[in-house]
């Protein structure tokens, strides 16, 4: 707590993901979608170049086929992106008392992130803590919360004290949570190998974040240091190296790879090693049964539940392999809510 915040003040507190359509049906699909991939974040090309491309062929062809994965991930309850950030919402509520107001809001679409800080303002709060629930800082997703929240405060006559939890890699409940779902799955069956799969971003990305010209896509990634501590390969790497240090195994016995990239690696490389080709070396290698984590990602969604769980299993079984198991995401697990809590109070 600052030295200006009163005894009685109420904090604000906006939790953050990225978003989801408000149905499977195709024309919300695309909304979400043009929304998402005219982001000038997401996709960094020039304005003039980047709407016409996306809005006028990209969207349009990918929206139908997106549409029928979505209706794949589509529960009685809708979206689990939407669903499980509200029950997280409510119980990081509930954790932190009344001297908090908690709201959720998405980058894209529903429940929107300017009528979440409407509630805060509403609540007449001192200051607002923002939390992308992005635990790796990317431009692409982190970077455009923060821009998205600036933008829209900005016209506020009166802007309240505001700062952001930019990232969460190495925050120690964040690790202990997603630690003791590995242990739990890994009770129930011997594994030859663990797969740490993370969304990946095209290599030009980590390269712009990066003024000092320190990242050389290697071994500048074994340590976080002052030069990469926002470089998103190295977060991913220093997540990973503190699960498999709670879960006592060695470098030897994990991979890291990057999943969901949108172009061809001929095209615009994306940081490497694939994911869908990594896996399907594995049983040629002895390595038949594997257990993956999705660390980027802490709620249920299109890429942990379909590409990761059912997806890559597809593949790694077509492969030769015999067992591949999706470790859960953290979604609204009771350590979860403690740590969520616990980086809250902190800040």
């Amino acid at each position: 707590m600052n030295s200006t915040t009163s005894p009685n003040a109420r904090i604000g507190v906006l939790l953050v993901n990225l978003g989801t359509p408000d149905s499977p049906n195709t024309p919300d699909v695309r909304r979400y979608l043009n929304e998402f991939l005219t982001d000038g974040r997401v996709v960094d090309m020039p304005a003039a170049i980047r709407y016409p491309l996306f809005q006028g062929l990209v969207v349009p062809l990918r929206a139908p086929k997106s549409a029928k994965i979505y209706k794949e991930l589509w529960t009685e309850r809708g979206s689990p992106l939407l669903f499980h950030g509200l029950d997280l919402q409510k119980k990081v509520q509930a954790e932190l008392g009344e001297r908090y107001v908690v709201a959720f809001g998405m980058r894209y679409q529903k429940p929107s992130i300017e009528k979440a800080l409407e509630e805060l303002r509403a609540a007449e709060v001192e200051r607002i803590i923002v939390l992308p629930l992005f635990p790796q800082y990317a431009s692409a997703s982190t970077g455009s919360v923060q821009e998205k929240v600036m933008d829209i405060v900005k016209d506020w006559w009166v802007v309240p004290s505001i700062s952001f939890i930019s990232q969460f890699a190495t925050d120690p409940g964040f690790i202990a949570t997603i630690v003791a779902r590995g242990r739990a799955e890994m009770a129930k069956h011997d594994y030859d190998h663990i797969v740490f799969s993370y969304h990946g971003i095209p290599e030009r990305h980590v390269k712009k974040g990066d003024p000092t010209n320190y990242c050389r896509f290697g071994s500048c990634c074994d340590t976080l240091t002052p030069q990469n501590q926002y470089c998103y390969r190295a977060q991913c790497f220093a997540t990973s190296r503190l699960v498999a240090e709670g879960l006592g195994i060695g470098p030897e016995q994990y991979t890291v790879a990057f999943q969901s990239r949108l172009q061809s690696r001929l095209r615009d490389p994306w940081l490497q090693p694939y994911t869908d080709e990594v896996l399907k070396e594995y049983p040629a290698k002895g390595i038949h049964n594997v257990l993956a984590f999705s660390p980027a990602f802490v709620a249920d969604c299109l890429e942990t539940t379909i590409e990761v769980g059912e997806e890559f299993k597809e593949m790694f079984e077509e492969a030769g392999g015999k067992h591949w198991q999706l470790v859960p995401s953290l979604n609204s697990e009771p350590q979860w809510v403690d740590a969520v809590a616990e980086m809250i109070r902190r800040n």
